[in-house]
């Protein structure tokens, strides 16, 4: 780790099963029917470790988190341990279990959300149903006192939706809004990248006056050199030079094949440049903050900033907002 240890909370995300009732077309756990489950005694034993490493935030993914049967009682052993809990949803069975997931302590819900409408963003996610339920579930959050938020991915197939999505978004009481990027294993492609700044730039500049601003960098990047490098490489903003500070703050828990890694983009895009992340359990015995993974977590600060190809906005943006303030608002990861 650093030689300054952080004062921030630290946010510690956890894989808790790969299975998938959602077909989107951008996923590797596409309608996946993997039959892991990360188990309520794993987290039990996981908690302890967690407080002792500085963990205040606790967000569950997936493959589709609600899936998992013991989800709520989840929710509900973090909450009690004291950590502010999360869960990224594609939202289809949110209305079902929105109230008894609040009840158990759920802290914010973020649901992904494509498309400014059923008819597109059920086409995109190939998935009959989902926009109306994910929104849906979101209203019924927010009156349930917890914090709805969407993210959304952006490509070339509909980033001209994004104005109407925010105005939607704003109507249904949705308090955060992540614009991420569209990842391909290939070149992705704009015909007309001014275009894309033409309809995009207002929403980031627009005082929050007039609705959702979305968090983070901008999903084509701030800089010249940033949209440069997304509309001819297709690589999205990373962490500004010269270090990413997002590895002193996150835990990514990949519970099926028990290793943890720095950072939530980086378990579904290493490759052979890079450490492999951590084992999670030494000798039978479930560790965080080990060397190995002290080594792997300073592998990324120092060259992230440089080698990344998967970074999100709000990943890139966390890292700016600690080099120029030092701290950085709650649930802005």
């Amino acid at each position: 780790m650093s030689a300054t240890t952080p004062t921030r909370a630290r946010y510690l995300f956890i894989r808790i099963l790969e299975a998938c009732n959602a077909d989107c077309f951008m996923c590797d756990f596409a309608l996946s029917r993997d039959t892991f489950r990360f188990s309520r005694s794993d987290f039990a034993e996981l908690l302890p470790q967690a407080r002792a490493a500085g963990v205040g935030y606790v967000r569950f993914t997936g493959g589709e988190p609600l899936m998992h049967p013991d989800v709520v009682e989840l929710v509900r052993a973090g909450a009690e341990a004291g950590m502010r809990m999360s869960l990224i949803t594609n939202g289809s069975l949110l209305p079902k279990l929105v109230k008894d997931l609040a009840a158990a302590g759920l802290a914010q819900v973020i649901v992904s959300l494509d498309g400014a409408s059923a008819a597109t963003h059920d086409t995109y996610r190939r998935s009959p149903g989902m926009f109306d339920a994910g929104l849906r579930g979101l209203r019924m959050a927010g009156e349930l006192g917890v914090l709805p938020r969407v993210n959304t991915v952006v490509g070339p197939h509909n980033y001209t939706e994004m104005p109407e999505l925010r105005q939607v978004l704003t109507e249904a009481g949705v308090q955060q809004w992540e614009l991420s990027a569209l990842k391909l294993d290939r070149s992705i492609r704009y015909p007309d990248p001014d275009h894309v700044r033409a309809v995009c730039d207002p929403l980031y500049t627009a005082g929050p006056q007039s609705g959702l601003v979305p968090m983070g960098k901008r999903f084509y990047g701030d800089t010249p050199e940033e949209q440069w490098r997304y509309f001819e490489e297709s690589t999205p903003p990373r962490a500004s030079l010269p270090l990413c500070h997002v590895t002193d703050d996150v835990i990514y828990i990949d519970g099926r094949r028990g290793r943890m890694h720095a950072c939530s983009c980086i378990p579904h895009r290493e490759d052979a440049d890079g450490p492999g992340g951590a084992p999670i359990r030494e000798n039978g015995v479930l560790l965080l903050d080990t060397p190995a993974f002290r080594e792997h977590v300073d592998h990324f600060r120092e060259h992230g900033p440089r080698v990344c190809s998967g970074c999100s906005t709000t990943a890139a943006g966390y890292s700016d907002d600690v080099a120029r303030l030092g701290e950085v608002a709650p649930w802005r990861y």
